[in-house]
């Protein structure tokens, strides 16, 4: 089918009501427009009809402007115009559906899906620094169940209806079987009277600190230095790239590289510390965050003032804080401690404003406040009155002013601030510029929160990530349509610029890198490790103990799963079980050695429910909740298995390259092969297992 330009000027103009487009297609049809158009149509995206598991996909490419399709922008309004109205969509479509789960759903299918808990008691369990730990259980004392709270998990607290009631907002410390602990900033009055329920919150912070960088960007004054490179709107965008960074004159002291970096690795820290924009391609196992460490190990030394290190992800945020740490280099973690792993709470601000030598003048001008509080309450009117309300009014300001000099002095002697990309967007940080900012994980990140750390003033960036691992968590189908999916990193490719590939792995037994490595990285990439030194382990026939991969051919069980959108397939969480059974009684290996992977969270469920209680340790996750880990073996439950060669989900060759490259000595994936060989990637992968005999048919015979 051709699509004229009239003919979409027109749908363009027409189609008022995203809901309800302007013409229309068969149903079991997909439209994809790339290019130009797919930018000019935005909210009419909404031509993708149906769940993108189900139905052919028809990709037409609408000629446009080759500056376009290269992710240029001619002007920066056209830059902000769209990317205001993605986020807007992915604000608006979370709240949608949170507040239509929240009305409509019962109370069973909450329960089931793992969204909600009910009738929960409360009581006070300790501090985190200046906030209140609180504990929450069933009121029958029984075992919580399975659900999808995790730690630093936005959550409300409700008494029965959040929509009615004005919920108490809490960020998850940790969960147990029978217990799950939250943070809160104060606790209420009657915390211990009546139940409680906990629902998952939407996050609107994260939308106004994108909302703010798109404005700063935008702003003919101020924005970031660097601005028209980021837009693409310069001539060249890879020579410009590559000019010396303008730090208004300032000479950086000398350092000196770290020995350890292998060459690729030494090739693109002394890139990202010689030119402005830098970027750092680094496929599984080949050292993103060791090379990164090392690029602000080398700008600390530079001395050209506090640097931010960024992700997008609090996990990867701490392992860049630990790398620093370890070297010396004097970093801080801002965000909420909480949400920060145990060990590295130490660096966090509220950790360093506890240590602080004015610490104890704060405590004395809180609690002379708290006196003359009480003090007040028992007075009666008159001037007495007055005068003790305005000597309140000068003490509480007295406490600002020592907390403010307290952090200001902290973020003063600090070399490297460590936080999230929203989390740089906090209010702590306005009027401050960091003229040099590395974003770890860069293609995890959508293009407006990556902005939020560069509108600070960045005039040298480096991004770090790999565009052939997952993309951008988008909720908002039309906003993943309308291309808010797309990093930031990905576009600068588009504009032309290369990345430095970094090429030698030192995860994988070279068994297992094999395929990824042909099929995603055409080659390129080297192995730094050798079979002996990634053993096959024990509690597991391997079909080929020089290649330790097992593909264990299962047959049919794909379900609908409790929600009705999610997949489940019972016959493979059962082999799943009996895998990891076998693997844990060798007693080579432990139970925290071994990772479970699926694409689907209703799966997740289905396996955690047949799993022993002595398992009920072991990690299973989704494979986009996966990226960047990594465990000695892997166990991948494909799910899928039906007559219509569905693969849903499987069908991203990232996803695919993510959930295969996790393990180091040992990968064992559960599929259909009849199902899965309808996606030209698994077929590739098939008849690799095939052609090596990877094949387990003998385990399913002796089942």
């Amino acid at each position: 089918m051709v699509l004229s330009t009239g003919f979409l000027l027109n749908l363009n103009r027409s189609n008022t009501n995203a809901s309800r487009p302007y013409c229309s297609f068969p149903e079991t049809h997909r439209i994809i427009l790339t290019g130009t158009w797919a930018i000019m149509l935005g909210g009419n995206l909404s031509l993708f009809s149906g769940n993108s598991d189900e139905g052919p996909v028809l990709r037409k490419h609408v000629e446009g402007d080759s500056e376009d399709r290269r992710g240029r922008f001619k002007r920066s309004q056209d830059h902000h115009e769209l990317y205001q109205k993605l986020i807007r969509w992915e604000l608006d479509d979370e709240l949608h559906a949170t507040e239509k789960r929240l009305r409509d759903w019962s109370k069973e299918r909450l329960v089931s899906n793992g969204l909600a808990l009910f009738d929960l008691i409360a009581k006070p369990d300790g501090w985190l620094f200046d906030q209140r730990i609180v504990k929450l259980r069933r009121k029958s004392r029984s075992d919580l169940g399975q659900h999808r709270f995790r730690q630093g998990d936005i959550v409300m607290l409700s008494r029965g209806d959040p929509l009615s009631e004005k919920p108490i907002e809490a960020i998850v410390s940790d969960r147990r079987r029978d217990s799950i602990r939250v943070v809160l900033k104060e606790i209420p009055s009657d915390l211990r009277k009546d139940t409680w329920r906990m629902d998952r919150g939407a996050n609107r912070i994260a939308y106004d600190r994108m909302r703010d960088s798109l404005n700063s960007i935008f702003q003919e004054e101020g924005g970031v230095p660097m601005r028209d490179l980021i837009l693409g709107s310069v001539h060249d965008p890879s020579g410009t790239s590559s000019l010396p960074p303008q730090l208004g004159g300032v000479r950086g002291r000398s350092f000196v590289l770290d020995s350890s970096l292998n060459k690729p690795q030494r090739e693109a820290a002394l890139a990202a510390t010689q030119q402005r924009l830098t970027l750092i391609q680094g496929p599984p196992g080949t050292g993103k965050t060791h090379t990164a460490v090392r690029i602000i190990e080398a700008w600390s030394q530079q001395d050209l003032g506090t640097i931010l290190a960024v992700a997008d992800s609090n996990v990867a945020v701490d392992n860049l804080l630990e790398g620093l740490l370890q070297l010396g280099v004097r970093a801080v973690r801002l965000g909420q401690p909480v949400k920060v792993r145990e060990g590295l709470r130490e660096a966090t601000m509220d950790a360093l404003m506890e240590r602080h030598p004015l610490r104890k003048d704060l405590i004395d001008h809180l609690e002379l406040n708290e006196k003359l509080g009480r003090k007040i309450k028992g007075m009666k009117g008159g001037k007495e009155k007055g005068l003790a309300h305005r000597d309140l009014g000068r003490g509480w300001k007295e406490v600002r002013r020592i907390e403010s000099q307290m952090r200001d002095d902290i973020l003063d002697r600090a070399q490297v601030l460590c936080c999230t990309c929203i989390g740089s967007g906090h209010e702590l940080l306005d009027g401050r510029r960091f003229s040099q900012v590395l974003i770890d994980e860069a293609t995890q990140a959508t293009e407006p929160s990556t902005l939020v750390p560069i509108v600070r003033g960045a005039r040298q960036i480096v991004l770090v990530g790999d565009h052939k691992q997952l993309s951008p968590t988008v909720i908002s189908r039309r906003a993943e349509d309308g291309g808010l999916n797309k990093s930031l990193f990905e576009r600068i490719m588009d504009m032309g610029i290369t990345p430095f590939l970094l090429t030698k792995q030192y995860r994988m037994h070279p068994g297992i890198s094999e395929f990824p490595n042909e099929m995603f990285y055409d080659g390129k990439l080297e192995d730094g490790v050798t079979g002996s030194d990634r053993k096959a382990p024990a509690g597991i026939l391997w079909p080929d103990w020089e290649r330790p991969i097992a593909f264990l051919p299962v047959e049919g069980g794909e379900v609908a799963g409790p929600d009705g959108a999610s997949k489940e397939n019972k016959a493979e969480a059962s082999w799943v079980a009996k895998i990891v059974e076998d693997l844990v009684n060798a007693g080579e290996i432990g139970q925290d050695q071994i990772g479970v992977i699926t694409p689907y969270a209703a799966q997740v469920r289905a396996i955690r429910d047949v799993l022993p209680e002595a398992l009920t340790d072991l990690e299973v996750k989704t494979v986009d909740g996966y990226q960047g880990r990594e465990k000695e073996i892997i166990i991948f439950s494909c799910v899928r298995s039906n007559s219509e060669g569905n693969v849903g989900f499987l069908s991203d060759p990232r996803r695919l390259n993510v959930a295969l490259t996790r393990a180091k000595r040992g990968l064992v994936v559960i599929g259909d092969p009849a199902t899965l060989r309808n996606d030209e990637n698994w077929a590739s992968w098939i008849e690799h297992a095939r052609k090596h005999n990877l094949e387990a048919w003998h385990i399913i015979g002796m089942a």
